[in-house]
């Protein structure tokens, strides 16, 4: 990945509060059906997996395929219930693992 992702996510929110997690990663998504000026195709390489964890559980995932948009945006919703780190994972067909953490404080 070209680029480190952004994250938005809130610093702080109360127990139970409900809130918007915000995601943009940069890159390409060539689906490999694309030929370059030498007249080959491109490889394909695209993002396929991404993650969000809290504590070591998996709390959201999605599965991307070659008809996802260059530079995806994911955005999801989650209940606030305790204090942590947040672990947010991208993968591509290089087997390439980006990873971001947040923390989020909740009262």
């Amino acid at each position: 990945m070209s680029k480190k992702p952004r994250v938005k996510l809130p610093k702080s929110a109360q127990k139970g509060e409900i809130v918007e997690v915000k995601t943009l990663a940069t890159h390409g998504m060539e689906t490999g059906n694309r030929k370059g000026k030498d007249g080959n195709k491109i490889p394909r390489l695209i993002l396929n997996k991404f993650t969000c964890s809290f504590g070591g559980k998996e709390i959201f995932s999605a599965d991307m395929h070659p008809s996802v948009s260059a530079n995806p945006y994911i955005a999801f919703n989650i209940r606030a219930e305790s204090s942590g780190e947040y672990t947010f994972t991208w993968i591509d067909d290089n087997k390439e693992v980006t990873e971001v953490k947040e923390t989020m404080t909740v009262s």
